[in-house]
């Protein structure tokens, strides 16, 4: 009866030491597929909407009373279309909805009198934003604005150099844009339209803004930097008494 325990006993030994390898093979290629599946994990964008307009359910387009601050709009006083933006100057979709998108509303829209196009401040990048922001007024007071405005998007640095906001650069631009550089230069630098610039962004908060760039058809929110293609089927849907939805265009790329 001991022999026969003990050769069931070395027959047990033997089973589990195979049970044991058997199981350390498994653990090994288990480990190996997890791996592969945190590799191709890792090989995809962190955030893969980033660089396209949003795919969220749009809504029905909600009138809001927006008026089109202190700057001179382009176009027609009596216009049938009113096209408000909020914007920053340092904002880099801002930036390439003036480069995309505004040249072509301005030619066939503004230059047609079908609608007017004005340009309200949302500086909320910071102090140099602020500064942008009060050098636009500025010129504005000489009958500069669009210049400096057109300046600013044609030549924006990256985000992070913010050289260009001082007001010793500001008054030596200005001056290049045909300006009065003593005037200039005291209006910055005594922040002579600061209210504008805080009232800007109190409207624009107030109107539903929450970022760059905000448009307003007809006090109709655009967010982003949509394509031409969205503000013209905003605009003719405008034109015939048609409803039209909501479009997210803030990460368009």
């Amino acid at each position: 009866m001991a022999e026969r325990n003990s050769t069931e006993i070395q027959t047990l030994k033997s089973t589990n030491r195979v049970l044991i390898v058997a199981l350390v093979i498994a653990a090994f290629f288990l480990g190996s597929l997890t791996n592969k599946i945190a590799t191709l994990k890792g090989n995809e964008p962190s955030n893969p909407t980033a660089a396209v307009p949003s795919t969220a359910p749009q809504q029905k387009a909600v009138k809001v009373n927006v008026g089109i601050g202190s700057f001179l709009a382009l176009g027609k006083a009596n216009a049938k279309i009113t096209i408000v933006e909020f914007a920053d100057f340092r904002c880099p979709f801002c930036q390439k909805l003036f480069t995309d998108a505004e040249s072509q509303l301005i030619k066939n829209y503004v230059n047609s009198g079908v609608a007017k196009f004005a340009f309200r401040n949302y500086a909320f990048l910071g102090a140099p934003s602020v500064v942008a922001a009060n050098a636009a007024e500025c010129a504005n007071e000489q009958g500069k604005f669009w210049e400096m405005h057109d300046y600013f998007y044609k030549n924006q640095p990256s985000e992070s150099d913010t050289s260009m906001y001082t007001v010793d650069n500001l008054t030596q631009i200005a001056g290049t844009l045909g300006m009065n550089t003593d005037q200039f230069n005291s209006c910055l630098s005594g922040n002579k339209y600061q209210k504008n610039v805080d009232q800007d962004l109190a409207d624009g908060q107030k109107a539903g803004v929450q970022g760059t760039p905000a448009t307003f058809i007809n006090g109709k929110i655009i967010v982003g930097a949509c394509p031409f293609s969205t503000f013209d089927s905003a605009i003719k849907a405008e034109l015939a008494g048609k409803t039209w939805s909501v479009n997210n265009c803030q990460f368009a790329n």
